[in-house]
């Protein structure tokens, strides 16, 4: 079981089941969690991160119907098998999209509008 460094920020905007989610889905989506990886159970990340069963149970479910997770009884809860190479390319594409425009002074809106243009462009 890979040990985790996840935190839930009680002053945040988004719920802390979403801030789980979208943690271990950045884990996953960077190959930092590979396919096969287990999570830590429920209760033992629920523990880890002093918040609710229920909050992580969602956060688990959501990466499960994401495609991202599977959960199995005798295997617990491991990455799923897919399209994580493709998933870990985009995400150093990002990295390097985002430290570009940190440094050329965008705002995040800014910067996420230039990316919805480009996907606008790209589907077109």
């Amino acid at each position: 079981m890979t040990q985790l460094a996840l935190s839930v920020d009680d002053s945040a905007a988004e719920p802390p089941y979403e801030q789980v989610r979208a943690q271990l889905a950045g884990l996953i989506s960077s190959g930092a969690l590979a396919e096969g990886d287990r999570l830590p159970t429920v209760r033992a990340l629920a523990a880890d991160l002093g918040i609710a069963v229920n909050t992580v149970a969602r956060a688990y479910k959501e990466l499960e119907a994401e495609g991202l997770v599977t959960t199995g009884r005798r295997a617990g809860t491991t990455v799923a098998p897919g399209g994580h190479a493709t998933d870990a390319a985009l995400h150093r594409h990002a990295v390097t999209y985002a430290q570009s425009a940190a440094r050329a002074g965008l705002t995040d809106s800014a910067a996420i509008d230039l990316v919805r243009a480009a996907l606008r462009e790209a589907r077109a």
